[in-house]
């Protein structure tokens, strides 16, 4: 079987930029996770150089291949390029390339589906161990014939913007209901979309599955082409998934991009006038920002957004801010736990009140820590929503914390019961899409040092 219009437009712009590159190697030398990686003394301009090679189908050195494994998406390198060369797109298409080496495409998209499966499940399962037909249907996920808009304009009008949740928001919906209230309350047009059945495509990407990849995320992007003014994106992987893989290859397919994509953050920073007014209660609260970079300009909307709060005081807990979101870190378990104790204890020795994540991911990593350390751990749109009088329960955090599967499966009895879910089938999901993901134990010593459990709080 040839290669698809998609893979063949893919292969083009990696080729392009393959040319482009002159191997000064800057971009290896500010990668934050070099060390971690395992990439060692060998010289930035071999390490790039051997990348290259990779994506070439040459044999690249352990140096170069441990770099690629070990991206976490920071973005720093983007920046360093002077050519305009996207090297974390270089690093994603030689990831895609080592797979292809390591499997046949049979095992790989097997590998793909299990994936897919794992996510699906846990987004579709427990969202509906914390929401209602009604909730479910405004986030834009199908519950019955009856209800399925998330749509703020009426059948057959355009709304101002596609709202983009991704699929993995769907397990801590608390936040995408305090979106969409914001939206609600700028007077913004929208309609909802996300979920398994608005893939990315990147889950298949990383198995190296570039067929079905590409055909998911096409097909994803004809149904997010409804916005006038565009699709806002909430989840990060999904935003440099589609703004770096996918709209820029069915550009060069098509002759044309089909929209442009901001993240929610970067939109509310151009809507600060708008918003100043509404923060009207006081939110009395010394707190910390837990930051990954990733996506340009992030961070800093976040936290002139939190500075708008009345009541806030944001410390800087100086630590380093390393990848896209948390789970970007997945292949470097051991530096990603000591980034995440270290950051605990020095939040606990800040005195904050609480560590204030951006995105979903971070959140599930983090908030069942909140049971054993001094502070709160808390989403930005929950400060957010509180000034402005809004709330959604977090009951992502309150099951988390329980840390028993069949506990949480009791709590959720009469959710499963209106959502005629197996709990057997719930249980299954709970180990699996929320107990499992504990990078850092919240009870223990890491690294010969005193774990969180015994902190005692104030």
């Amino acid at each position: 079987m040839g290669e698809t219009a998609f893979e063949a437009a893919l292969t083009v712009r990696t080729e392009q930029m393959l040319d482009a590159c002159t191997k000064c190697g800057k971009c290896v030398e500010i990668c934050p996770v070099t060390g971690p990686a395992g990439v060692g003394d060998a010289a930035p301009k071999d390490v790039i150089s051997g990348v290259l090679d990779i994506l070439r189908g040459r044999e690249g050195p352990q140096a170069s291949i441990a770099w690629a494994k070990g991206c976490a998406l920071t973005g720093d390198c983007i920046d360093a390029c002077d050519v305009g060369v996207n090297p974390r797109f270089l690093l994603a298409m030689a990831r895609v390339t080592l797979a292809k080496q390591a499997g046949d495409l049979h095992e790989r998209r097997k590998k793909g589906i299990e994936n897919f499966r794992l996510v699906a499940d846990g987004a579709n399962v427990l969202a509906r161990m914390q929401l209602t037909d009604i909730e479910l249907a405004r986030l834009g996920q199908q519950v019955t014939d009856r209800l399925q808009n998330g749509s703020t304009v009426a059948e057959g009008e355009r709304p101002d913007f596609v709202f983009y949740t991704g699929c993995n928001v769907l397990k801590t919906p608390h936040m995408a209901l305090l979106a969409l209230d914001i939206m609600d309350a700028l007077g913004v047009t929208y309609k909802v979309m996300g979920g398994p059945t608005h893939c990315c495509g990147v889950i298949q990407l990383r198995t190296g599955d570039t067929e079905v990849s590409g055909r998911a995320a096409t097909s994803s992007l004809d149904k997010l082409a409804e916005g006038k003014a565009g699709v806002i994106s909430w989840c990060a992987s999904c935003h440099v998934q589609f703004t770096e893989t996918t709209i820029p290859t069915i550009e060069k397919v098509r002759g044309s991009r089909p929209f442009e994509m901001t993240p929610f953050l970067l939109y509310l920073s151009t809507r600060f006038d708008d918003l100043r007014p509404m923060l009207r209660k006081p939110v009395p609260m010394r707190i910390a920002l837990h930051k990954h970079p990733g996506v340009k300009g992030v961070v800093e909307a976040g936290t002139a957004l939190l500075r708008m709060v009345p009541g806030i005081e944001i410390v800087d807990l100086h630590q380093p801010a390393v990848g896209l979101m948390s789970n970007a870190l997945n292949a470097l378990p051991d530096y990603k736990r000591k980034l995440q104790l270290d950051e605990l204890e020095a939040a606990a020795a800040a005195k904050v009140d609480a560590l204030v994540a951006v995105y979903h991911v971070d959140h599930r990593e983090l908030c069942a820590h909140e049971r054993d350390w001094p502070f709160r751990i808390i989403n930005i749109l929950d400060i957010v929503g509180e000034s402005m009088g809004l709330h959604h329960d977090d009951h992502f955090k309150r099951l988390k914390i329980m840390q028993d599967a069949d506990a949480i499966v009791a709590d959720c009895k009469d959710m499963l019961a209106t959502h005629k879910l197996d709990p057997a089938k719930a249980r299954e999901v709970v180990v699996k899409a929320m107990l499992a993901e504990q990078p850092l134990p919240l009870v223990g010593k890491i690294d010969g040092r005193q774990g969180a459990a015994y902190i005692a709080r104030p």
